[in-house]
């Protein structure tokens, strides 16, 4: 459904015609205006209207449509198509929520698309509003925005993402925690929440690289001023730390459930080697009070007067020093 539509004149919101034909003849006819759609997860049929009148190309309306994309830059003839992936985060329940959200470009117009609840496109409409002077780009400086605000809040996320896992690791390490048997388990779902924040991140990159004209992407992109490549050059720079950020943290998860795992094993051998020690205490006096108690008639010292004191005081002492031998070894 449409959420919002306004049509923007120097920077400022005003009042437009209901028909979309006539508001994009409006803003094309006129210099410094532009219309600005928003939907929030349309059906076919709702957004044949906006495909029609805008001219969208077909293949950007179906990835609009059934979402799930990769973060990407598309150019077409007549628009230019971008997805992005903004990320929510519940420390509480350590879970990484993701959006989507999806920017077509044109001469005089923005649509924008979003799936999920994770969206920062209304606070980026309210503030660009209460800008006019960044808003009088046009849809250069709506594009921007969006990709600044998900971007920001990546950083967000990062950080706490990291907070979250010092308190993991620091409660895996400890006395307490470290021998829990769902401390494995709560490794690996945190590395998949931070594998989840990874699709959003990683594949952003390249698209900012290309509208900042950096690197192979030297030449502009279509419907982007060459005068904001600066600003989309900074949105780059921050995400680049937010991947190096996010390899760190990978990384780390790795290294610790690979330490807790080293940490476990060596606690079972201890605890096999503790079991191994009492067994073979046990095993000393079984085998012996079995030898004896066989119902032989020649067996030696078996009518001895010291025969029974003899045998548990040679059972104790044997007791006492495999005691002493496992305790010296660590065993026990």
């Amino acid at each position: 459904m449409i959420v919002d539509c306004a049509i923007y004149r120097d920077g400022r919101r005003t009042e437009g015609p209901e028909d979309l034909s006539e508001a994009l003849a409006q803003c094309r006819s006129g210099r410094d205006a532009f219309v600005w759609i928003g939907l929030y997860e349309p059906t076919e049929k709702e957004f044949d209207r906006v495909t029609e009148e805008f001219g969208l190309h077909p293949l950007a309306v179906e990835d609009a449509l059934k979402a799930h994309q990769r973060p990407k830059l598309e150019v077409y003839d007549d628009s230019l198509f971008m997805v992005l992936k903004p990320v929510g985060y519940e420390p509480k329940s350590d879970i990484v929520s993701s959006g989507e959200v999806m920017v077509f470009i044109g001469d005089s117009f923005v649509v924008t698309v979003r799936h999920g609840v994770e969206s920062p496109l209304a606070a980026v409409r309210h503030r660009l509003e209460d800008e006019p002077e960044m808003l009088r780009h046009g849809p250069t400086a709506v594009l921007y925005s969006i990709a600044d605000a998900v971007v920001d809040h990546y950083v967000d996320v990062a950080g706490e993402l990291g907070t979250d896992l010092e308190e993991l690791e620091a409660e895996v390490f400890s006395p307490a925690g470290g021998g829990s048997r769902h401390s494995a388990s709560r490794i690996y779902a945190f590395k998949r929440q931070i594998l989840e924040f990874r699709r959003a991140t990683g594949p952003l990159a390249q698209p900012l690289t290309r509208l900042s004209g950096t690197g192979l992407f030297t030449t502009g992109v279509p419907f982007v001023h060459d005068k904001a490549q600066p600003f989309f050059r900074d949105v780059s720079d921050h995400l680049t730390r937010v991947n190096e950020s996010v390899e760190g943290l990978d990384r780390l998860v790795s290294d610790i459930l690979s330490a807790h795992l080293a940490q476990m094993s060596v606690r079972q051998n201890d605890d096999m080697r503790k079991i191994s020690s009492w067994a073979a205490m046990a095993a000393v006096p079984t085998m012996i009070a079995g030898i004896y108690g066989m119902n032989f008639d020649h067996m030696p010292e078996l009518h001895w007067q010291w025969s029974y004191p003899a045998v548990v005081l040679a059972l104790v002492l044997l007791e006492i020093g495999l005691f002493r031998l496992f305790k010296r070894r660590g065993w026990l």
